[in-house]
């Protein structure tokens, strides 16, 4: 099996960036035709936005949108180039919210992943991701076909038989969450059925270092990626487990979150993905989740923007003493004093009360001074903490409840 995929994966950044001047403004284009995006992209000069510094001048779409799309022009919201009747599947996910998916080869992606896990020909892949509604099942089978393996559509559940068909077709390989490998391999153990399984893909779940070193002592290479019901597979380990690599089929951005603006290399923030599937165009689309940038390249010797994985939701809306304070809000307050880099609410309990308190990173002076635009941006009186800039943690959140519910 070669190292890599194809040779995306090691291209120059000046290779990357002058592909990226061609596709970007194509997807851009292709996603003003639709009417899912109604007036978010209009009058906008698609030929313009040629990097991900321009991509960044464009408006944030966030799951919400998606929701309130289907329910005007349902059921996939005017968002993809095709009918519904031109996609191989259709699912469900919680909203409800309905994804398309393709057949084609490696159309979510996924075989980049599974390559980089040293799954191929020769391969039988149990999949344990789930087939009901749901993409998984589907997102990695269609990964295993672009990679040559053979595949055992398993789902979850009735353990006794998965543990048989793992040991009477001589499984190699298992995709499923991190989790339920072990409970596949504790039971064919408990039923003295030997297995060859040895490497895992997972996603879906946390992989704990614990559970990576249990897989290693019996033998298998278990790596995650990261991906979703909408935009496919996002970024993914190598070998070399230092972060996860950007699949070269969609663009990551980190923002500040409850904004679309980009925050400063290494400084965790949203995740947002601009994804160059053309039968389905999402144009930087927010997850939720919080993830930072690493630098450098991947050992490995795959070029693209490494991420640190999955650090978080995003979406931290708080209510206290009975109001809504959302990450939005925090940015308006910020975006009006020049004098302020970050700014983070905290919420506590003093007895029985709510407290708010409103720290932000300056070159000091009187807080007194931020009252008038805290209190006309947050809703509430906070109690103002000026601190030395640089001083707030970098972990993404920008409204941390620090009350305990017992």
């Amino acid at each position: 099996m070669s190292q890599h995929f194809d040779t995306l994966e090691t291209r120059s950044m000046e290779a990357r960036e002058a592909a990226l001047a061609t596709d970007l403004p194509r997807q851009i284009a292709a996603a003003q035709r639709l009417a899912g995006y109604g007036d978010r992209l209009a009058g906008i000069d698609a030929a313009r936005i040629a990097s991900v510094g321009a991509l960044a001048t464009l408006p944030i779409l966030r799951k919400s949108d998606l929701v309130a799309a289907q329910s005007a022009s349902a059921p996939l919201g005017g968002l993809t180039t095709l009918p519904i009747s031109g996609f191989a599947h259709v699912f469900q996910s919680p909203g409800p919210i309905y994804e398309p998916g393709g057949a084609s080869h490696d159309w979510w992606r996924m075989g980049r992943f599974l390559h980089a896990c040293g799954i191929g020909k020769g391969d039988i892949v149990q999949n344990c991701f789930g087939y009901h509604l749901t993409p998984a099942g589907m997102i990695f089978e269609n990964g295993a076909r672009a990679v040559g393996a053979s595949v055992l559509p398993a789902g979850t559940g009735q353990t006794d038989l998965q543990a048989r068909a793992a040991h009477d077709l001589g499984i190699t390989a298992y995709a499923g969450t991190p989790d339920y490998l072990k409970v596949i391999l504790d039971r064919a153990e408990a039923l003295h059925l030997p297995l060859k399984v040895t490497r895992a893909a997972v996603g879906g779940g946390a992989l704990f270092p614990s559970l990576r070193a249990e897989y290693a002592d019996r033998g298998i290479a278990c790596l995650q990626c990261y991906a979703t019901a909408d935009l496919g597979n996002i970024a993914y380990e190598s070998a070399a487990m230092e972060g996860m690599i950007a699949d070269e089929g969609v663009i990551i951005e980190i923002v500040r979150p409850g904004t679309g603006d980009p925050v400063a290399p290494g400084e965790v923030g949203e995740v947002v993905v601009t994804t160059l599937n053309p039968d389905y165009p999402l144009i930087r689309f927010a997850t939720g989740d919080l993830s930072a940038v690493l630098p450098g390249i991947s050992p490995c010797g795959r070029t693209n923007l490494r991420i640190k994985g999955w650090m978080g939701r995003a979406d931290q809306t708080t209510k206290i003493k009975g109001m809504f304070v959302r990450p939005e809000q925090v940015a308006d307050f910020v975006r009006q004093h020049a004098d302020v880099s970050r700014a983070r609410v905290i919420a506590r309990r003093e007895g029985e009360m709510d407290i708010m308190i409103l720290r932000i990173e300056s070159d000091g002076g009187d807080s007194a001074r931020y009252q008038p635009s805290a209190l006309q941006t947050l809703k509430l009186k906070a109690e103002i903490e000026i601190v030395a800039r640089g001083s707030l943690p970098n972990d993404g959140l920008v409204i941390e409840d620090q009350r305990v519910y017992d």
